[in-house]
């Protein structure tokens, strides 16, 4: 269900189509194609990340802010530099366990994510020696949790939830892999098909990209005033997670943690597993 929809720009049919996410971490990142000197460089619609997906898969858009596990299934590359990551405590991916999570046999999974949910997978069988059976659902905690062990809550779905304030276990994903690793974890990348890629990268998508970010960085408190008057979420959560909880910049530890999760996912079976090892950025 897409939750808000702009473009950038009037419709122009030689501009280059992205798909962006609806959730509140990819504001930062879009909000210079929104309202900064690059609001003319693209059309952007937005989506869930499955969504976000479907649209590079079916040719319905140019670029995107892509699952990490999507970019590796359909072989995809990155426009490099700018991303949704974490170092630590994400808060927006949590899983709610009513088991202890070394009990967790069911998992409902929120119907709009894929990187995450191979997250959970890898946290729960190297951390938890769980490798529980995983059931797609909406994000409703209560219908999940009466269904499943467990549930997993992704982006806005899950900053409506006070973890303190729930009588079952939580876990923040992005600490757990933390705790796994000492790695940063990376959820989402802008990518697109190979061609299209350097096409654009020859064009100064690169560039335009990092100026949106850098846009939205230097306008974090009209972000802030913005979108907690249109999300139910007060200032100080919105302002704390998208200085504290989310990284955008995409580093070369970054990087590294990335292909990291990738192999925990290969080995688990995912279904791009046979795609070998080719790099996610160009």
């Amino acid at each position: 269900m897409v939750s808000w929809k702009l473009h950038a720009g009037s419709h122009v049919s030689n501009k280059p189509s992205v798909a962006a996410v609806s959730y509140l971490n990819t504001v930062p990142l879009v909000w210079g194609f929104l309202h900064g000197p690059q609001r003319d460089r693209f059309l952007l619609d937005f989506y869930v990340p499955s969504e976000c997906a479907q649209r590079l898969e079916t040719g319905k858009a140019d670029l995107g802010i892509l699952p990490v596990v999507e970019m590796q299934r359909q072989r995809l590359v990155a426009i490099p530099g700018t991303g949704i990551a974490c170092r630590g405590a994400v808060r927006s991916i949590l899983l709610i366990s009513k088991v202890d999570p070394a009990e967790i046999r069911t998992l409902a999974t929120d119907s709009g994510s894929r990187t995450s949910v191979q997250l959970a997978r890898v946290i729960l069988h190297h951390r938890y020696d769980a490798q529980p059976q995983l059931l797609r659902m909406a994000p409703n905690l209560t219908q999940m949790l009466s269904e499943a062990d467990a549930a997993l809550l992704i982006g806005d779905a899950a900053l409506r939830v006070e973890p303190s304030h729930l009588p079952y276990a939580v876990l923040d994903l992005g600490q757990e892999w933390w705790n796994l690793t000492g790695l940063p974890m990376v959820f989402a990348l802008w990518s697109g098909h190979p061609t299209t890629v350097e096409r654009l990268m020859d064009q100064g998508a690169e560039q335009s990209f990092r100026d949106s970010l850098a846009f939205g960085l230097a306008h974090i408190d009209e972000i802030v005033a913005a979108e907690s008057a249109r999300r139910p979420f007060s200032p100080a959560l919105v302002r704390n997670y998208l200085t504290e909880s989310i990284v955008f910049n995409i580093g070369a530890e970054e990087q590294k943690g990335l292909e990291t999760f990738l192999q925990h996912v290969a080995e688990l079976n995912y279904d791009y597993a046979g795609a070998g090892s080719r790099p996610l950025s160009k």
